[in-house]
């Protein structure tokens, strides 16, 4: 018995030490959060995701974020959701975890997600850029924004340099020339060619099913629908088994590594989420960003984005607005068309009420102290905007 047990243990050791040569970790593990409040499938489903996932990876430990349950895994305790996202910032800004995987988080405006799927046509990995929050209020300037957090989490991801196709979605062609326009000045896109018989850089429903380039880029909304599809497609979409889930929130000057699940994301998911964060993580995702967009600015990123924005910026004239002291903004109001956010956002500030913009798992929405949700709401009714019920 004792010669089995020290075996068992010599044969512990050279496994953990070929795992430290495989992933580069050696003694320190990547440390991954995940809240656990918030799943339609209940806590049980994302703590068995969170199980398999560090089983399945030696390299990783998982930090449950939620109320107390029976399991082996690292746990903090909170009672709430709101409370699981306070100890979520606070556990990344102090570097406790790498990253967290969490659900129906609001990214600011500026921060979108890469998702990573896995497409049916030949079982190829590709990421999707990107999947929720938006990269910017102007549709053809998030696009643009949208491929460059692709290929930065490609690049995390191992990728060196990334195939990059844009789905044939409206402004697929002004994006286009971006990204012409971007390599032309120095900053590299890889774009990659259908694989229908005329071919190009705009990607068709075939390349989705295929995964033709390592990076789809789209608009955000369209993102969101096809991780939904990709993930559910062969369970009726009430459970979201197959892919890596949403992915990491990308944005410059964002120095978050936050991964977003659905509330539909099965036990498959969220395992698969959890290591794609313990990835970005060891891939460096954070000073990939900080590069990339340093990259993309000296190649004149600002000046393209706003020649695509021209037409529709306000007047240099128009009445500029201070904002108000800054104040904690937990209170949400939803139901404001994405061009006319930050205008709302204005028009709260010159009322004396502090508002930041956001995007939500449903759309755009104002951000505001829960205390004054209700004379925003009538305040945005009287200016015109289409404000929905607070959350």
């Amino acid at each position: 018995m004792a010669e089995n047990n020290v075996k068992n243990m010599i044969g512990k050791v050279f496994n953990d030490i070929a795992d430290a040569i495989e992933t580069g970790q050696f003694g320190e593990k990547v440390r991954v959060g995940i809240t656990t409040l918030g799943s339609e499938h209940g806590v049980d489903n994302l703590i068995k995701g969170a199980e398999l996932a560090q089983e399945k990876d030696s390299s990783i430990e998982v930090v449950l974020i939620g109320p107390e349950v029976d399991s082996e895994l690292t746990q903090v305790v909170v009672e709430t959701e709101d409370e699981g996202y306070r100890k979520m910032e606070e556990m990344l800004d102090n570097g406790e975890i790498g990253a967290c995987v969490t659900m129906h988080y609001n990214f600011p405006i500026g921060v979108s997600t890469v998702g990573r799927v896995v497409t049916p046509g030949v079982g190829k990995e590709m990421l999707i850029a990107t999947t929720t929050g938006t990269s910017a209020s102007h549709r053809t300037e998030a696009m643009v924004i949208n491929g460059i957090n692709g290929i930065i989490a490609a690049k995390a991801m191992g990728i060196e340099n990334p195939t990059v196709g844009i789905l044939n979605v409206d402004s697929a062609r002004p994006v286009e020339r971006a990204f012409n326009e971007l390599n032309a000045n120095g900053y590299e896109i890889n774009l990659t060619e259908s694989i229908r018989a005329d071919g190009g850089s705009v990607m068709r429903g075939n390349d989705l099913l295929v995964g033709t380039p390592d990076v789809m880029v789209t608009d955000t909304l369209t993102g969101n629908i096809l991780m939904k599809v990709f993930s559910s497609y062969t369970t009726g979409g009430s459970y979201e088994a197959q892919g890596y889930g949403y992915g990491p929130g990308i944005g410059e000057g964002y120095d978050r590594t936050v991964l977003i699940l659905s509330r539909a994301s099965g036990i498959p998911v969220v395992a698969n989420a959890i290591s794609y964060g313990a990835s970005l993580v060891k891939g460096n995702i954070q000073d990939i960003t900080k590069a990339e967009f340093e990259k993309a600015n000296k190649a004149g990123l600002k000046d393209i984005l706003e020649g695509l924005t021209k037409d529709t910026r306000k007047a240099e004239d128009e009445e500029e607005v201070e904002a108000p002291p800054k104040e904690t903004v937990t209170g949400t109001i939803s139901g404001i068309d994405i061009m006319d956010l930050e205008d709302a956002v204005r028009a709260l500030w010159k009322e004396g009420i502090y508002a930041e913009s956001g995007m939500g798992c449903t759309g755009p929405i104002v951000m505001v102290n829960e205390e004054k949700i209700d004379n925003a709401i009538k305040i945005l009714s009287e200016a015109g905007y289409a404000a929905g019920e607070g959350e």
